[in-house]
């Protein structure tokens, strides 16, 4: 049956979304709704590959799920027009029958933009998720004091194809295979019969930072407390150095897997902890949508609730100075004043009422 946007089911559609690993991440209940609904088209994702990589952060993220079938590469605000010219031929040799718009919030006159670029220069003519004014437009709720979501924003831009539902657990699914189990299974072997607590300490942004004396601090407190726990640390390569010395007063056995598995190895690891343990960066994202709780402590950088993990069970700690929503990536001036503010204790605190509502539920995932 053919979609009302269309006049036949699309056979190619291509999904321009770009951004990091959690960016891919908070776009998979709307990505498992194109699947739903188009289950029969190539579906193709145009995004930024990172620099001196051969793939993109969407496919650290998607794998072989088959919510994408191949990727485009597209240079951030690049206005080089040799370059916007390979691209629109490549698109229009992919001959999209319909382009889903999965982008972060911006101005209108970039979506215009944007929307001339595919339908002049691409030959696109059917499109989907493109925001109006109203869609552009981040609610604020004064009950929870948080704004919408930013996988929620996505899934309203989809209402005219279906729901993405995306505060259902199943729409997170990363559709893990069973190859990249078990290599989480395998790394995990030195712990095995031992709960997990799982820690991503690292970040790429100096704002969202909360210092490797206050990780070492935790973790040595929460050794004292659970020594019958196994701690494992994960992150990117140059997040190893961060997490051994985040480790270094855990009294119990622990491993540094930081650089040795891929993300979505690194996401089946996550999926075996009592609770997750990181700042406002993309490990928290994955760890949430295995169902996992997690404790993170966020600057105040963005508006409180746009990129906080999806599902319950989570406990943000985010402190709100005059100068929160600054967007700043590097703050010198207030010298981080929101995140420094979060201390050790109430980290503490909050992962132990995580614990003990864990051992209190007897649902604690195994290791192995």
């Amino acid at each position: 049956m053919p979609h009302p946007l269309l006049l036949a089911p699309p056979e190619k559609i291509l999904i321009y979304r770009i951004g990091s690993l959690g960016d891919t991440v908070v776009a998979l209940p709307s990505l498992h709704l194109i699947a739903r609904v188009f289950p029969g088209a190539e579906r193709a994702m145009l995004t930024n590959f990172p620099v001196h990589a051969k793939a993109p952060a969407a496919a650290a993220v998607l794998g072989d799920s088959g919510l994408v079938h191949g990727y485009m590469r597209y240079s951030i605000g690049t206005r080089n027009p040799a370059e916007l010219a390979g691209l629109a031929r490549e698109i229009r040799r992919f001959r999209p029958d319909l382009l889903v718009y999965l982008m972060p919030a911006r101005p209108l006159r970039n979506v215009r933009r944007d929307h001339a670029f595919f339908r002049w220069a691409c030959g696109v003519r059917h499109f989907a998720g493109l925001p109006g004014a109203v869609e552009r437009e981040r609610p604020f709720d004064p009950g929870s004091g948080l704004y919408e979501a930013e996988a929620v924003r996505l899934a309203r831009s989809l209402v005219p194809l279906g729901d993405a539902r995306p505060q259902e657990l199943a729409s997170w699914d990363l559709r893990l295979s069973a190859a990249e189990t078990a290599v989480a299974a395998q790394a995990l072997a030195p712990l095995k019969g031992r709960p997990l607590i799982a820690c991503a300490p690292g970040c790429k942004m100096q704002a969202n930072d909360w210092g490797p004396e206050n990780w070492r601090s935790l973790l040595g407190r929460l050794g004292a407390k659970h020594p019958s726990c196994g701690l494992v640390l994960c992150g990117a390569r140059e997040d190893a150095t961060a997490c051994a010395f985040a480790s270094q007063d855990w009294p119990g056995p622990q491993l540094n897997l930081a650089g040795k598995l891929s993300p979505r190895e690194s996401a089946a690891i996550f999926g075996r902890a009592r609770v997750f343990l990181g700042p406002d960066s993309g490990p928290k994202h994955l760890a949430a949508a295995m169902g996992t709780p997690c404790v993170c402590v966020f600057s105040a950088r963005g508006l409180p609730g746009v990129w906080f993990p999806p599902g319950d069970g989570h406990t943000i700690l985010y402190h709100q100075p005059e100068c929160r929503g600054c967007g700043l990536e590097t703050c010198i001036a207030r010298d981080k004043q929101c995140i420094r503010a979060v201390q050790v204790e109430e980290m503490e605190a909050a992962v132990e009422r995580v614990l003990g509502r864990e051992t209190d539920s007897a649902q604690l995932p195994s290791t192995i």
